[in-house]
């Protein structure tokens, strides 16, 4: 059976394109970036701030949500839009990287995983009709299948056990799905590890059972940048060219630039708001490290051409004052300033691919980063 296509694509510049994403709660345009409230929270910023930013799309954790509050209380609630509060789209991931990064708290067999809850001890089976069950109780506009993700580097033959795992819980997932409403979305994921083949093998067998979209993961996980895209260059060509394709967990300004360049439209990551925490701030020269004694005395903001206020507004040396003095403000600054960036940067991309540009952009946005950081005054 065939699954809608709510994806419409645009505009392309050789490999890099853009597109909108047709969802329940609005349109996602991409290349998009999935701001990330694993708890149906952003940390440390409102959700006024994300949408000013730019973000058409957040992201929840299905794992997180399913032991607190739990998803049939959300649902009874309204589902997560209403409850907290976020009145766009949403995508919950399936629960599927917890597979590996709880690896102690965990038992893995065909049927799924049973987990034991890292807030109470307490056991949770999560199955593939599981995961499909608590992402339609929460509502999201996007489900993702239940995988297995294995933490590079790792021997070929966990590779490939994972992997055929995922492909068959990805069968599993689509027919849960089956009856959910017209317009919500289920993603495919394609595992496989740093392997070519299996991950074409992957791919392949992802294309052959069917979804709305179709996601890569397992990368970002310890792997070299250089191995990460050459496993994209492996799995974009095999995926139909008319649907969304998520790279999972991705990341860096840079690892982002290189992936649209390589036919990814989505992605989301932890990194603004973690690193906004510890004092980082992205920028167009690259990464600052607020912390750094540099700033003590600097009266310059990040940066003076931002079009984002608190980027050009506030004083290097008072960034510097409130991450030193472990000031809850400072980190919900930098967090504002990372998540703007970000989202300032996806806008670039999109506006570059439609005036045909891209590759001059591409070339001159890593300049800038090469460049560095504005000298310490």
């Amino acid at each position: 059976m065939t699954l809608a296509n709510f994806f419409t694509l645009e505009s392309r510049d050789g490999e890099a394109r853009t597109g909108r994403l047709a969802t329940p709660h609005g349109v996602v345009r991409t290349p998009a970036f999935m701001p990330v409230g694993t708890a149906g929270a952003m940390k440390g910023l409102h959700w006024r701030e994300v949408r000013d930013a730019g973000a058409d799309i957040v992201l929840g954790n299905t794992y997180h949500l399913m032991l607190r509050p739990g998803a049939e209380r959300i649902a009874a609630l309204g589902g997560l839009q209403q409850f907290t509060g976020w009145n766009g789209p949403m995508l919950t991931d399936s629960g599927g990287f917890q597979v590996m990064s709880l690896a102690q708290l965990r038992k893995l067999d065909e049927r799924g995983v049973t987990f034991r809850s890292h807030i109470d001890g307490s056991s949770h089976e999560l199955t593939p009709e599981r995961s499909i069950g608590i992402q339609r109780l929460l509502g999201s506009d996007i489900a993702m299948q239940l995988d297995e993700c294995v933490k590079l580097p790792a021997e070929r033959t966990d590779i490939e056990r994972a992997m055929r795992l995922s492909l068959r819980w990805g069968e599993r997932s689509r027919r849960a799905f089956e009856s959910a409403p017209h317009g919500f979305m289920l993603f495919g994921i394609a595992q496989g590890g740093d392997v070519p083949e299996l991950r074409r093998a992957s791919a392949r067998g992802m294309v052959d059972t069917g979804f709305h979209g179709y996601a890569i993961g397992g990368l970002a996980v310890g792997e070299p940048q250089a191995v990460m895209l050459a496993m994209i260059e492996e799995v974009v060509p095999i995926l139909p060219r008319d649907r969304p394709r998520y790279l999972m967990g991705v990341g860096t300004p840079e690892d982002m630039l290189e992936a649209v360049a390589r036919g990814i439209d989505m992605f989301d990551c932890v990194l603004p708001t973690r690193n906004g925490r510890h004092g980082m701030a992205f920028t167009r020269r690259g990464p600052v490290n607020l912390a750094n004694a540099r700033h003590a005395d600097d009266p310059r903001p990040l940066d003076e051409e931002s079009s984002w206020p608190a980027t050009r507004s506030y004083a290097r040396a008072y960034l510097h004052h409130l991450v030193k003095s472990g000031e809850t403000l400072g980190a919900m600054l930098l967090s504002e300033i990372n998540i703007a960036y970000y989202q300032q940067l996806m806008r670039d991309m999109r506006d570059a691919i439609v005036q045909g540009s891209f590759e001059r952009f591409r070339e001159q946005t890593r300049a800038g980063w090469a460049q560095g950081d504005i000298t310490p005054r």
